[in-house]
């Protein structure tokens, strides 16, 4: 089967961006690249080849108009702007190009500070809404105790239990992209949540039939329903993941002990941080230090 950039025209856009996504198809394969971003980047540049035969070198002004015409939804338009211009950027660098015309397209999009916190008494709402054994309590309880993002929470489960030292413990790798291994006290919150539902299977979380969720994207949307139907229409599941680094901070938990907890892989500083062995300590340490089952109840 030929690849779509030997039936596109030769130096066309449409050359141009089959070549680059083949290439990113490619870096999947090979790990370096996440499917996620992938998909991302099809569908933004997809909107470069309604007319697949135009040069591949497109005129900025003739970005800016795209841009424009995505106003109704500025963070995308920032969005397809940046993935133009990662583009561009790797054609120059294999002299597909000579310049890169999304350079200095100013953004449309101002970025607030992100997903909103959770407080106590958000969880507490929560919670009386979605009692213990259902699937939206096992799933802010996994959020909670473990501080996974949305779409490890989809994966999660009794594979990922483990015991360290002596102690029951969560461990796992993020999807992520360059994430660290995370290694978390099993607390009794979330053994007992977990343990509560009647129908168990390969994941903590299980979806229509029983069967775990198909991605995190699916996982989070299920979430997003669940916080409207507790009348916590603004709140997310990254937001839970935000107010128990917070939590963790207001409590005197130290940078390394919320990164351990937490995944991060690298601080904002230049400081080098902790090997595996160094991350379970700091995790049970914060954890001791800060019981979040009682912080968050």
């Amino acid at each position: 089967m030929q690849k779509a950039s030997e039936v596109a025209k030769p130096k066309s856009i449409s050359w141009l961006v089959s070549s680059y996504l083949e290439y990113l198809e490619a870096s999947v394969v090979a790990g370096t690249s996440s499917g996620k971003t992938l998909k991302k980047k099809r569908n933004l540049l997809n909107r470069l080849i309604e007319n697949p035969d135009r040069v591949m070198l497109i005129p900025q002004e003739k970005l800016i108009e795209m841009q424009d015409k995505m106003g109704s939804t500025p963070a995308q338009a920032d969005a397809f702007i940046e993935a133009v211009g990662v583009m561009y950027d790797w054609a120059k660098k294999r002299n597909l190009v000579s310049s890169n015309p999304a350079k200095g397209i100013d953004k449309v999009y101002i970025k607030g500070d992100g997903a909103i916190p959770w407080k106590a008494d958000d969880v507490k709402k929560f919670f009386a809404k979605h009692k213990p054994g259902s699937k939206a309590h096992v799933a802010m309880s996994v959020l909670l105790w473990t501080g996974c993002r949305i779409e490890d929470l989809a994966v999660l489960g009794r594979k990922n239990e483990c015991v360290i030292e002596g102690i029951e413990a969560v461990r796992w790798q993020p999807s992520k992209k360059g994430s660290s291994e995370v290694s978390v006290p099993l607390l009794p919150a979330l053994k007992t949540a977990t343990c509560t539902p009647t129908v168990q299977g390969g994941t903590y979380v299980l979806g229509r039939g029983g069967k775990p969720f198909a991605s995190g994207d699916s996982m989070s949307a299920m979430f997003k329903r669940w916080c409207k139907d507790a009348d916590l229409p603004l709140l997310s599941a990254h937001g839970v993941r935000k107010g128990l680094a917070e939590l963790l901070a207001e409590q005197g938990c130290s940078q390394y002990e919320i990164m351990a907890i937490l995944g991060h892989s690298e601080a904002k500083t230049s400081e080098v941080y902790t090997r595996r062995v160094e991350r379970w300590k700091l995790a049970l340490g914060a954890v001791e230090r800060v019981n979040v089952s009682h912080a968050w109840s």
